[in-house]
């Protein structure tokens, strides 16, 4: 089985029911397997900052999929949930991307694993080294590393709500 850290993050609507109805149809799927889900976190928006705050949170899942099966998987439940991409960066009801695909780094047209911008925001690293499972493989040791250089206090990132397992977060 693949161990896959997924980032989610929202900003429109009921929030906390839109991370948790993602995870929720994450978990419905017959090949994926949730694992942990964070703490939830509010966050300022990054880039285009004339917009809500954020939710965000960090899953971990056990899968049978390829990477790119995994992408289908995030961009459907993302659809499913009413996604519209106006703008980089701007207001969204849901977004999963992926920050880790085992220890493989992937870098193809569609995808590059680990994500290309999760070593320069604290609003991943923070939910993602919540779950992070021991032994750290070299990437989460690095975002461990980084988030120790973070003044996180500074990046607007504060604990929402804290989690008590997966079961009870996807109840919807």
């Amino acid at each position: 089985m693949n161990k896959v850290y997924l980032s989610l993050g929202t900003n429109i609507g009921d929030r906390e029911h839109n991370l948790k109805y993602a995870v929720h149809m994450l978990q419905k799927d017959k090949d994926v397997k949730v694992c942990d889900v964070s703490s939830i976190y509010e966050t300022a928006p990054v880039g285009y900052t004339e917009q809500a705050s954020f939710l965000n949170i960090a899953v971990l899942i056990e899968t049978s999929y390829s990477p790119l099966e995994i992408l289908e998987l995030c961009q459907s439940v993302e659809n499913k949930l009413g996604r519209i991409r106006e703008f980089r960066w701007g207001p969204r009801i849901i977004d999963l991307d992926i920050l880790l695909y085992n220890q493989e780094n992937i870098e193809s047209e569609n995808l590059i694993v680990p994500h290309p911008r999760m070593f320069e925001r604290a609003f991943v690293l923070v939910p993602l080294m919540e779950i992070a499972q021991e032994p750290l493989t070299s990437y989460l040791q690095k975002a461990k590393s980084i988030l120790s250089e973070m003044d996180i206090d500074q990046e607007g990132i504060n604990k929402w709500k804290t989690t008590n397992g997966v079961e009870e977060f996807v109840q919807v």
